[in-house]
């Protein structure tokens, strides 16, 4: 039957007849993509099941897909990203996402020069809300995106932390995302704070052993230190004092073409748990090496150590200490760690 004749039988010019063809074909192409969306990530979920620890098992595949490059973002532990130090923005999705098209989305992020980090709650029968490092195959209810607010440089610089804001923001558009977000001003106030109770708290303690009957040689000092417990520092020209796997303090460089006419001994106090008693452990052993090297203890300006001295160090130290608490910032604890490195 010609289609004008067809179109006349339904009282529609052809132009009305063709236009409705067009739209019926839009319509099932619509309803065909999503069945297939929704099988695609149907299967993909129950392929999490399958696997051991939430895994997919590998399939021999004759014609396998290309396999995924690794994403650039930094791979953390939720415990990494801590609102006492970071800028912490959440993005909530209306319904899981899978971790494969988060990272596809944050790949342009490898040229960012603020070092930033990510995590996501991870959306499965598995892992219901548990928050872990962002994988492809895991989907997720939410993410956290964070960039730390201070350092030992300094405070975030606001072309840094707009930068940060610009990309979450579109990343946000981008995965059809509801964001929470503090305002720029708020953070870089919280920055400027954060920065002066670091330069406050960031104190690094010395003990100086002097020797003024003779000098010592490189061999005879590494001798010394390397029986004591002490070992030589990455740098070559130091020493460290490890305890449970971790430095507790160190000496200076040394010039091993020169003798050795002092030893000074360094505790950084903030990256050292205060349960350790590090500055007690340090004065003891300074103390040791004083006897078995025939030096004395002095302070920065040459004084000779005294018991008052002392005592008036620890008071500065628990003052310290309690400072670091109040904040809930731990002395040796991981964020501190981070906030002063």
């Amino acid at each position: 039957m010609p289609l004008e004749q067809f179109a006349s039988q339904f009282g529609l010019s052809e132009l009305q007849l063709a236009l409705g063809f067009i739209g019926l074909l839009l319509l099932v192409w619509v309803i065909v993509y999503n069945i297939r969306n929704a099988r695609s990530r149907n299967n993909h979920q129950a392929e999490q099941k399958e696997g051991p620890s939430g895994f997919a098992e590998p399939k021999n595949d004759p014609n396998p897909e290309p396999s995924v490059e690794p994403s650039p973002i930094q791979v953390i532990s939720p415990q990494a990203i801590d609102p006492r130090i970071d800028c912490v923005v959440a993005l909530r999705f209306s319904e899981p996402i899978a971790g494969i098209e988060i990272l596809d989305s944050l790949k342009s992020w490898s040229d960012l020069q603020t070092p930033w980090m990510a995590d996501g709650l991870i959306s499965t029968t598995i892992g219901e809300g548990v928050w872990g490092p962002l994988e492809s195959n895991h989907f997720y209810a939410e993410i956290q995106l964070a960039v730390q607010l201070a350092s030992r440089k300094g405070p975030i610089g606001v072309l840094e932390l707009s930068d940060f804001c610009s990309r979450v923001q579109v990343l946000a558009e981008t995965l059809d995302a509801q964001i929470d977000m503090p305002s720029v001003r708020a953070m870089l106030d919280s920055a400027k704070e954060l920065d002066a109770l670091a330069a406050q708290s960031d104190i690094l303690l010395g003990i100086n052993i002097v020797f003024d009957q003779q000098s010592w040689s490189w061999p005879h000092l590494d001798s010394t230190l390397t029986q004591r417990g002490f070992r030589l520092g990455t740098n070559g020209a130091s020493f460290e004092y490890p305890i449970q796997g971790k430095v507790a303090f160190r000496t200076g460089q040394f010039d091993r073409q020169v003798p050795i006419k002092q030893i000074t001994l360094l505790l950084e106090v903030p990256v050292v748990m205060a349960q350790l008693r590090p500055f007690d452990l340090m004065l003891n052993e300074a103390a040791d090496i004083a006897e078995a090297l025939q030096g004395r203890l002095v302070d920065d300006n040459g004084v000779n150590l005294t018991e008052g001295s002392v005592n008036v160090i620890r008071q500065q130290l628990d003052a310290l200490y309690a400072q670091l608490e109040k904040f809930g910032i731990s002395a040796g604890s991981s964020t501190a760690i981070r906030l002063f490195s």
